[in-house]
């Protein structure tokens, strides 16, 4: 065989490795903007982001990305952790002044409570700081839920009235409560049953908790749409370095079901939460553990599980079904999205 063919086979083998390599970006940037197109109508995503001055605002901008707005303005304080009402007409949220700092951790502890109109309009603030720690708004936007975590209590509120309605232990939930969409339990990080840092559903009638997740887990929210699941993060330590990288999980309330939704090697995932009808997912990327300032994404439910690189090999080893993509990454960075479909006006 002569040197000459050698050298044109080599040749052939390379371009065609080339192209090839070449279509499969083209094909990963094509569904990542088919994603992006399919999002964009898709209502608004409201976020806590940090101004030029210093100060947190919070933030509305397309689930794209685009038509980014800034709600609140308010260079003396700063607001944070806003959630929009099931109707899509009210938002509740944080403030307190500027300079004061925000802990990924222990924000919903802080500060004042506001409601407030779905375009920033009408504040209206509930007690001093401090009071209503980790307030989470009922279905029915009647009641607030708050934890009281050196009381060891948790305290359901009439909103218009302030007046405790009910009261019952904590059950060792400790930050980032929240109401379930169908009135009838409470999520919460806890440390329970000799384990730290688990998710947990408390029956709210019954005072019945479920631990639902296995391993050192936090944020967890409900998805807007199925009161019976639960989306969380959650870190396995030694997946893919010592301290382990924490991976986007979804479960059942039960805690009989679990699966992975979404892990990155080289990023924690954080904040995790559905679209109104569970077919997508927002997060934020953040290099080190916990942050405020970190890029957002938004994948679709029905790709998962999706692991990032293809040679995250730990973690593909446990989900070998998992894909690729596509990630819609966002040209922001905030903590504690939410999502809502309803139109909002510009105020």
């Amino acid at each position: 065989m002569s040197k000459l063919f050698l050298h044109w086979a080599a040749a052939l083998i390379g371009a065609g490795c080339l192209l090839t390599s070449t279509q499969q970006t083209q094909a990963v940037e094509s569904s990542v903007e088919e994603l992006a197109r399919e999002v964009a109508p898709k209502g608004w995503i409201l976020y806590s982001a940090k101004t030029k001055a210093g100060d947190y605002d919070l933030w509305l901008a397309r689930p794209d990305g685009s038509q980014v707005r800034n709600l609140t303005q308010s260079p003396d304080f700063s607001e944070f952790g806003g959630r929009f009402s099931r109707d899509g007409k009210q938002m509740l949220y944080r403030r307190m002044p500027r300079g004061d700092s925000i802990n990924h951790d222990l924000w919903g502890a802080v500060g004042t409570l506001v409601t407030a109109g779905v375009d920033g309009s009408a504040p209206v603030a509930h007690g001093k700081d401090g009071d209503y720690p980790w307030a989470s708004w009922s279905p029915d936007l009647k009641r607030i839920a708050c934890l009281y975590k050196r009381e060891g209590k948790i305290r359901i509120f009439d909103l218009a009235s302030h007046q405790v309605v009910k009261e019952m232990p904590r059950q060792g939930i400790f930050q980032q409560m929240y109401w379930s969409p169908d009135g009838r339990h409470l999520c919460g990080t806890a440390n329970v049953q000799g384990q730290d840092w688990k998710i947990v559903s408390i029956d709210i009638e019954s005072g019945k908790i479920t631990v639902v997740s296995r391993n050192l887990s936090c944020t967890p929210d409900w998805f807007q749409h199925d009161a019976g699941r639960l989306i969380y993060s959650s870190r396995t330590p030694g997946l893919g370095h010592d301290y382990g990288w924490t991976m986007l999980m979804q479960a059942s309330a039960d805690g009989q079901d679990r699966t992975l939704i979404y892990g990155e090697r080289g990023r924690h995932l954080y904040y995790g939460c559905t679209s109104p009808d569970d077919r997508y997912a927002i997060f934020s990327l953040p290099v080190s553990d916990g942050g405020t300032e970190d890029p957002l994404a938004v994948i679709r439910m029905a790709d998962a599980p999706i692991v990032v690189p293809a040679d995250y090999k730990e973690l593909r080893a446990l989900y070998p079904q998992a894909r690729s993509g596509p990630v819609l990454r966002l040209n922001l960075a905030g903590f504690e999205p939410h999502w809502t479909f309803a139109e909002i006006p510009v105020k």
